[in-house]
């Protein structure tokens, strides 16, 4: 379970990278809040 929180929260952070890149800021500091908080590295929700 660790595993694929750990790859989601990756996946939305990588996104909000690039939606920030394309212009897209807000987007791109959602998604990576988002990534954050489901990383079992930092805060998880699941939790």
């Amino acid at each position: 379970m660790d595993f694929i929180l750990w790859l989601v929260a990756v996946v939305l952070v990588v996104t909000g990278i690039v939606r920030i890149v394309q212009g897209a800021l807000l987007w791109g500091i959602v998604l990576i809040v988002v990534g954050l908080l489901v990383g079992p590295g930092g805060v998880s929700i699941f939790n």
